[in-house]
């Protein structure tokens, strides 16, 4: 049974249909690519995954869940968490809180004994903060939890929102484009990073990437899409080697 089962997703604005009868199956555990030129697609899938948009058409099931047409919240309830394009900090708030804010999910007080500062609430707000903690020690962020994550270097966001969205306990983490503006040597340690998350976590990933030497290095499936259409579907190697992929996306 796949984690991810997709088939038939579609979505129209108006008279211009971006994205048509998309279909992919991705396994639990597994690490899975999705690439294409700019405008293809790609995004406008991740915000119906997480329904960001509803689908025209289609049947989104995680873990054997359908999860179709509900909304943000419920979808991360049910196990899907993201990041984005541009990162979304809260930037003027601590790395370690930007970390708590994305377990609610596990755990929850009453609005009184927030108010009143309750022994329920401050034994809830140890133990977030040790959860917190320790998801920041498996991205080496522990030492900046005190600081404003505004205040980061753009690696260390990158790591950071990838962190709180762990926070939430999903099954499936989405990387919409977790490489974008990195150096070198910054995208070889968010590779090492994503196979840690792999690993640590027993997690499925399904990244949006441009970086060829990253997807190459650690996916080991890919979809490209084309003008809104899977173009070639499979194993990471053939898929690159693919003339139609050459032709349309990487221009050679």
């Amino acid at each position: 049974m796949a984690m991810l089962d997709v088939t038939n997703l579609g979505i129209s604005f108006g008279g211009l249909r971006a994205v048509d009868s998309f279909e992919v199956h991705i396994e639990k555990g597994e690490l899975y690519g999705l690439i294409g030129p700019n405008g293809a697609g790609k995004t406008t899938v991740f915000n119906m995954l997480t329904g960001v948009y509803k689908p025209t058409d289609g049947v989104i099931k995680l873990d054997d869940k359908n999860i179709t047409g509900m909304k943000t919240t419920q979808i991360n309830q049910a196990g899907i968490a993201r990041t984005f394009q541009n990162i979304r900090l809260f930037s003027q708030l601590t790395v370690l809180d930007n970390v708590k804010a994305g377990l609610h999910n596990g755990y929850e007080y009453s609005t009184v004994a927030g108010i009143f500062r309750l022994p329920s609430y401050r034994k809830m707000e140890k133990a977030m903060d040790e959860k917190a903690m320790e998801l920041l020690s498996v991205f080496d962020l522990d030492k900046e939890a005190g600081l404003l994550a505004g205040n980061l270097p753009y690696g260390k966001q990158r790591k950071l929102e990838i962190a709180r969205a762990l926070a939430t306990g999903p099954k499936l983490l989405l990387l919409d484009e977790p490489a974008a503006g990195m150096n070198p040597n910054e995208t070889k340690e968010l590779m090492d990073t994503i196979r840690l998350i792999r690993e640590k976590f027993e997690m499925t990933i399904l990244l949006i990437e441009h970086d060829m030497k990253l997807v190459s290095g650690i996916c080991e499936r890919l979809t490209v899409l084309n003008f809104g259409q899977v173009l070639a579907q499979g194993k990471t190697s053939d898929v690159l080697n693919d003339p139609e992929v050459i032709k349309a996306y990487l221009g050679e």
